[in-house]
């Protein structure tokens, strides 16, 4: 069985997109789907983050026992991971519909947004909680569809029907 990617997406890849994907492959793996997790920013390459990953996104797995290795650095997303996607979230639509705009436009309107701001405008517990609360409700969606796969509504309530991946 070929496995299924869902793309995370924020701006820098150092903070909201990366607690999603580790959060998201933990939970998969423990309910043993059939998908995985990549994330990456939008502008990561101009997001000038110390150090490979935000402090406060390893205190949040440590509070929730998440087991976590070493930590790669932010990663820039490129044309090619928006096609290798079989699901794409943005964290933040007020902040990542435009950016989206700005460098992929083609894809714009091929995402789900989330609404989870920055530190500046959100504080990192609530906004890890919200991570948290939208994954786990993916993950439910997701168990649905592998139980009733031929159930599925055209229009779902979570996941979109997107096209079969470029190329």
């Amino acid at each position: 069985l070929m496995r299924k990617q869902i793309l995370f997406l924020c701006s820098g890849n150092y903070y909201r997109s990366r607690f999603a994907e580790i959060l998201f492959n933990h939970l998969a793996q423990e309910n043993d789907l059939e998908w995985y997790a990549e994330s990456r920013g939008i502008v990561a390459q101009w997001s000038h983050n110390p150090g490979p990953i935000a402090q406060v996104v390893l205190e949040g797995l440590r509070a929730r026992n998440i087991p976590f290795g070493e930590m790669r650095n932010p990663m820039q997303l490129s044309e090619l991971d928006l096609t290798q996607a079989h699901c794409i979230i943005a964290l933040y639509e007020h902040e990542h519909r435009w950016l989206m705009q700005q460098y992929f436009p083609n894809w714009m309107n091929e995402l789900v947004y989330w609404n989870v701001p920055d530190l500046d405008g959100m504080n990192a517990e609530k906004a890890l909680a919200l991570i948290e609360r939208n994954v786990k409700k993916w993950i439910e969606e997701i168990q649905d569809d592998e139980r009733h796969p031929f159930t599925l509504s055209p229009v779902h309530p979570i996941i979109p029907q997107r096209r079969a991946p470029h190329g």
